[in-house]
C-alpha cells in the first residue's frame, strides 16, 4: 500500500473537480423531481428537511466545497420550486427569508461538520497504516545483520510509502549519493548540505529543489551516542510531497535507521573486541607452552657452556671463546623465553602480586648490580629525596622493570652516556624516572611502544624483541600505577611510572 501527499488532497482526488460540482449539481437537481410530487402532501418545513438530507450526504461523499455549493444550490431550488410564487425568485411572504437563512446556514454547518468528519476518519485510518508501516519497517531494521541491508530496507520504504527517492549517507562514506548505481542518481545529494546536518544535528530543507531529482531534505540520524548519518530524501514527481506530515513521518523513520546503525556498530565492536581477546589469550597460551617447554633445556645448555670453563686439562684458547659464545647466546635466549613466559603470565591475570613495605633504593641497586656487565660502560646516578617513604610493591617484578628499563636505556645511548635515575612525590603518588642520553624515541605515538612485539628502532641491528617496555607497563598497572615515555628536550628518551604511596608503617627506634 502506498500512502500519498496530505490527507485531504487524497480524498479529494478520488473525483475531478468538474465531476465534484456535476454530482453536486445532479444530486440537488434529484432532489428537487423527487420532492416536486410531494408538494401537496407535505409542509415545506418538510421539503427544507430533505434539501439538508441531500446537502449532508453531499459533504460526506464529495466534501466541503461540494457541500458550500449544494447548500446554494438548495436555498435556490427551494426558492424557485417550492416557495410561491412558483418558478420565480420573489417571495410573497418575508418570512421566507428566514427560512433561506436558517436553510442555507445549517446546510453550511452540516456539511462542514459532515466532511470534517470523513476528513477525520481518513486521517485516523492514514495514520493506523503509516504506523503499520514503521512497525513493519522496524521489524526489518531489527533483523538487519548489516549496515547494507538497513540502508536498502530504508530506501525501499521511503520508494514505496512515499513515492520518493532516499538514501543513507554514513560519516565515513559521506558522498554515496552523489554518483554510482541507479537508485543513487535518483537522489542527488549536496556534500555541503550533509556536512551541515551531521554537524548541527539538525534537520536542512530545501524547498526550491524538488521535482529536480535532487534531495529535498536532509534528516540527521541522531542516535543515543552521536549522530550517525543523514538520510536524504527527494520527490521527483511531486513537491507536494514535502507536507509537515510527511516530514514527520521520515524522522520517525531516520530514528529508526539511526537506532539500526548503532546498534549494528556497536555488534561489530563487541565481535572485534571479542576476537581480540580470543587472539590475545591464543597468543598467550602458545608463548606460555612454547616458554615452559624451552626453559629446561635452555638452563642445561647454560649450565654445559660453564661446565666447559671447569675441564682439566683447560680447553685451548679457541675453545674457551666459542664456550664463552656459547653461554652468553644461551643466557640471552634464555632471558628472551623468561620474558615471553612473563608477558603470557602477565596477560593471563595469574600473577599475584607480593607486596612488602620496603625502600626504593634497595631494588634500585639489585637492579643495577643484576645488570652487571651490560652497565659497564655507562655511569648511573640515582636521584632519590631523603624523605622518600616506604612503598609497597613486589620487589621481584619492580626490579624486571628496572632491569628493563636500564637495559633499553644502555641498549640505545652511546658508550659513557649517563643513565639517571630519580624519584618525586607526586600527591599519593611517587613518579620514577629512568632517563638517558641517547638518541630518543622515534616519532609518532609514544603508547605504542607499550605494546608487545614493538620496538623503537624497527630495523635496529640491536637485539630485542620489543618485550620489555611491554612488561614493564604490564607490572606497573597491576601495581595500580602508569606510565609513559617522552624524548628529552635536552636529548635523550625518559620512561615515568608512577606507585601508589599508601600509609607505610611507623618504625619505631630501637632503645640504647
Amino acid at each position: 500500500m502506498q500512502i500519498e501527499g496530505s490527507p485531504a488532497v487524497q480524498f479529494t482526488e478520488r473525483f475531478k473537480p468538474w465531476q465534484r460540482v456535476g454530482l453536486t449539481i445532479l444530486a440537488c437537481c434529484s432532489t428537487t423531481l423527487l420532492a416536486t410530487p410531494l408538494l401537496g402532501h407535505l409542509d415545506l418545513a418538510n421539503i427544507v428537511m430533505l434539501f439538508l438530507l441531500t446537502v449532508l450526504l453531499i459533504a460526506v461523499i464529495l466534501g466541503r466545497t461540494a457541500a458550500v455549493l449544494a447548500a446554494v444550490l438548495s436555498v435556490l431550488l427551494f426558492d424557485i420550486f417550492f416557495v410561491p410564487p412558483r418558478f420565480s425568485l420573489a417571495v410573497e411572504n418575508l418570512q421566507y427569508l428566514v427560512t433561506f437563512a436558517v436553510m442555507l446556514v445549517t446546510g453550511l454547518i452540516a456539511g462542514q461538520l459532515a466532511a470534517s468528519l470523513k476528513q477525520k476518519a481518513r486521517e485516523a485510518q492514514i495514520r493506523e497504516q503509516r504506523t503499520r508501516a514503521l512497525y513493519e519497517v522496524a521489524r526489518q531494521l531489527a533483523g538487519a545483520l548489516t549496515v547494507e541491508q538497513a540502508i536498502d530496507t530504508a530506501r525501499q520504504f521511503v520508494h514505496d510509502q512515499l513515492n520518493a527517492e532516499g538514501v543513507v549517507l554514513l560519516p565515513d562514506d559521506p558522498s554515496p549519493g552523489a554518483a554510482g548505481g541507479p537508485e543513487k542518481a535518483a537522489c542527488r545529494t549536496e556534500a555541503h548540505l550533509v556536512k551541515v546536518v551531521l554537524n548541527s544535528g539538525q534537520f536542512v530543507r530545501v524547498d526550491e529543489l524538488p521535482g529536480s531529482g535532487d534531495a529535498s531534505l536532509y534528516l540527521p540520524l541522531r542516535a543515543s551516542m552521536r549522530v550517525r548519518g543523514v538520510l536524504a530524501v527527494a520527490f521527483p514527481d511531486n513537491p507536494q510531497e514535502l507536507a509537515p506530515e510527511n516530514q514527520a513521518y521520515l524522522e520517525a523513520l531516520a530514528s529508526l535507521i539511526a537506532i539500526a546503525v548503532e546498534r549494528l556498530h556497536y555488534v561489530e565492536v563487541a565481535h572485534a573486541s571479542q576476537l581480540d581477546t580470543v587472539s590475545e589469550r591464543l597468543r598467550s597460551s602458545i608463548l606460555s607452552a612454547l616458554s615452559h617447554d624451552l626453559r629446561t633445556p635452555l638452563t642445561a645448555l647454560v649450565g654445559l657452556a660453564d661446565s666447559l670453563f671447569l675441564i682439566k686439562p683447560g680447553l685451548p684458547p679457541a675453545g674457551l671463546e666459542t664456550a664463552q659464545a656459547m653461554h652468553e647466546q644461551a643466557a640471552r635466549l634464555a632471558g628472551l623465553v623468561g620474558n615471553l613466559l612473563d608477558m603470557a603470565r602477565l596477560n593471563a591475570g595469574n600473577v599475584t602480586l607480593r607486596r612488602e613495605w620496603q625502600p626504593l633504593e634497595e631494588v634500585i641497586g639489585a637492579s643495577i648490580k643484576l645488570l652487571g656487565s651490560a652497565l659497564s660502560t655507562h655511569p648511573v646516578r640515582v636521584a632519590l629525596p631523603a624523605d622518600l617513604p616506604l612503598l609497597e610493591f613486589d620487589a621481584v617484578l619492580l626490579e624486571r622493570v628496572f632491569c628493563n628499563l636500564l637495559e633499553n636505556a644502555a641498549k640505545y645511548s652511546p658508550d659513557g652516556a649517563k643513565i639517571e635515575i630519580a624519584a618525586r612525590p607526586l600527591g599519593t603518588l611517587v613518579e620514577i624516572s629512568v632517563c638517558d642520553h641517547g638518541t630518543g624515541f622515534p616519532g609518532g605515538s609514544k603508547d605504542k611502544l607499550f605494546a608487545m612485539f614493538v620496538r623503537g628502532e624497527a630495523e635496529s641491528a640491536k637485539p630485542g624483541t620489543g618485550l620489555g617496555l611491554a612488561i614493564c607497563r604490564a607490572i606497573v598497572e597491576a601495581h595500580g600505577g602508569t606510565i609513559m615515555a617522552e624524548n628529552r628536550d635536552e636529548g635523550g628518551a625518559c620512561v615515568r611510572f608512577t606507585l601508589p604511596m599508601g600509609a607505610p608503617p611507623v618504625l619505631e627506634e630501637e632503645g640504647a
